[in-house]
């Protein structure tokens, strides 16, 4: 699909996105508590966050390849680290494999991806913050799939990654 088609996608998603989301801030909750299949809403599906800086594209110049690579990584790291979870468990099982749903969002740096770390360590949110070695720079978190309804107010003031190279310059050929 172009981008042309991808964007109304893109805008329906984030206009329905935010109309669902809590507009106080969450409670910690016992995220390895499964709601039972009956009382499922739409805010209780699985969901796995993961959040890219930002300035990797904009100011250090990563290709698109390497910050693809740093979400993957993080996303995998989460995954198998708290892979006895029973959301992990169901999040990868068989039957959900075409249901696997990703937020992919972006923070402005290094300092605010380490302090959203803290915070989600802090309140016991399970995590995988990746660090690229040899170069030893943080550049993505991911969360073991987590209900939304249980970690989506953790990400609210972050953006969907959308445009990770800033907008081009007119006469930018690159």
């Amino acid at each position: 699909a172009s981008l042309a088609t991808a964007r109304p996608f893109v805008a329906s998603w984030t206009r329905a996105t935010r109309e669902r989301a809590p507009t106080t801030r969450m409670r910690r909750v016992d995220a390895s508590a499964s709601a039972p299949a009956s009382t499922k809403t739409t805010d209780d599906e699985l969901y796995q966050f993961i959040v890219l800086r930002k300035d990797l594209g904009r100011a250090l110049r990563w290709p698109l390849g390497a910050l693809a690579a740093q979400c993957a990584h993080a996303a995998v790291s989460a995954v198998w680290t708290y892979a006895d979870r029973e959301d992990t468990r169901e999040y990868c099982s068989k039957e959900n494999m075409a249901n696997m749903r990703k937020v992919v969002l972006e923070i402005k740096n290094e300092s605010q991806l380490t302090a959203l770390s803290e915070k989600l360590k802090g309140d016991g949110i399970e995590h995988a913050l990746w660090r690229e070695q040899p170069e030893d720079v943080v550049t993505c978190l991911a969360t073991r799939p987590y209900r939304r309804s249980v970690v989506g107010g953790y990400f609210k003031k972050c953006n969907l990654a959308k445009d990770v190279f800033g907008a081009a310059k007119e006469g930018d050929s690159s």
